[in-house]
């Protein structure tokens, strides 16, 4: 099937080059090279802005056997089965891709889907052996070429902002209850906008440089995001007035880097990164385990914070930072995304501890 198809070559920035077909969208692309392995949940991956700039490489072999659910946006603006409106990584890679698809929610292909929003999508290559050469270099910069295409340059996504890329342009209101909660949108997936969505909240969407101290808030949560926290400098700022008050913060993924930083500690890159439904989390202090859902290039360097923080969760695989929290003040946060679209629902108490400490 696929020897009818456009060969498709993925050359890494250290030379190494894999050969595939292309399923997708036929076109050039560069970006950061990661891996993902989980073994499902690639609609909710795929439309999560945190991937913007990324080339994912998809560790479980068989890709696309339940095809695609409607991507149509209900009355308030979020899609019932994504997690934006639109696909954020520049490529999808596969073992083996399933043009057949059953589910009894799927309307499409995976590559009808992919050809409709110009997203290149590559099959036939040993993925495990892919992201086993990530594991070892890193996660580095790649691009796709195609069969009588032009060539391209490398590109790094995490020397530009791309949380101004995808966060929303003005304040969206949800709902109109008693509390008022502030959502400082860096990428924010649409399963954290629905776990926020209760009867008694109103929830006010911002974008993330807005000055949300300009908000009478009963509290504020911060979103996850794509790329380097670094590039928000004007959040962190907005984030240093929040804490001198006393109203509850709670920050998921970049928000959790965002609120450490603003806390005074520093941030590392990390190898390559946490990005499945298998990651496994410890509370600190305690004996409780969860396993989580994780997408992240970055992680909190806990010997750095203030004497007035400390970690709250720790990666149980290589003993990084899953969260932070003030010793006395109603700020915490996790690394991981409780939300769990997908991944496991093992944390969803997160969002019930933020609304309940209002």
């Amino acid at each position: 099937m696929f020897q009818k198809q456009r060969k498709a070559t993925l050359i890494l920035e250290d030379g190494t080059k894999y050969h595939g077909y292309s399923f997708g969208y036929e076109s050039p692309v560069a970006g950061e090279v990661v891996f993902n392995t989980a073994m499902n949940g690639y609609p909710e991956s795929l439309t999560d802005p945190s991937y913007r700039g990324q080339i994912m490489v998809m560790t479980y072999p068989l890709v696309g056997n339940y095809g695609v659910p409607p991507t149509a946006l209900k009355e308030n603006g979020l899609s019932e089965f994504m997690e934006s409106d639109r696909i954020h990584m520049e490529a999808i890679l596969v073992s083996d891709y399933s043009g057949d698809y059953s589910h009894w929610n799927a309307v499409e292909s995976l590559a009808d889907w992919l050809i409709r929003e110009k997203v290149v999508g590559i099959t036939g290559i040993d993925t495990r052996a892919l992201a086993k050469h990530l594991r070892i270099h890193g996660s580095l910069k790649g691009k796709i070429l195609m069969e009588g295409m032009e060539d391209i340059d490398f590109a790094d996504p995490n020397r530009v902002n791309q949380v101004a890329e995808v966060s929303v342009k003005e304040i969206i209101t949800y709902g109109n209850g008693k509390k008022k909660v502030v959502l400082v949108d860096c990428g924010v997936k649409d399963n954290i906008v629905r776990c926020l969505m209760k009867p008694d909240i109103t929830l006010i969407r911002v974008p993330w440089d807005y000055d949300f101290n300009t908000i009478d808030y009963d509290g504020l949560f911060l979103s996850n995001g794509p790329g380097n926290p670094e590039m928000c400098s004007i959040t962190v700022e907005h984030i240093k007035k929040a804490i001198q008050k006393d109203k509850p913060i709670c920050g998921i993924c970049m928000g959790n880097q965002l609120l450490a930083v603003a806390a005074g500690a520093k941030i590392y890159k990390m190898k390559y990164g946490h990005r499945s439904h298998n990651q496994p989390v410890r509370e600190i202090g305690t004996a409780r385990c969860f396993i989580t859902s994780q997408n992240h290039g970055y992680a909190v360097d806990t010997a750095t914070l203030d004497e007035n923080w400390q970690a709250k969760y720790i990666n149980l695989n290589d003993g990084s930072n899953e969260g932070i929290c003030h010793k006395t003040k109603p700020f915490f946060s996790a690394q991981f995304h409780p939300e769990a679209f997908g991944g496991p629902t093992d944390t969803m108490f997160i969002f019930d501890e933020f609304l309940r400490s209002l």
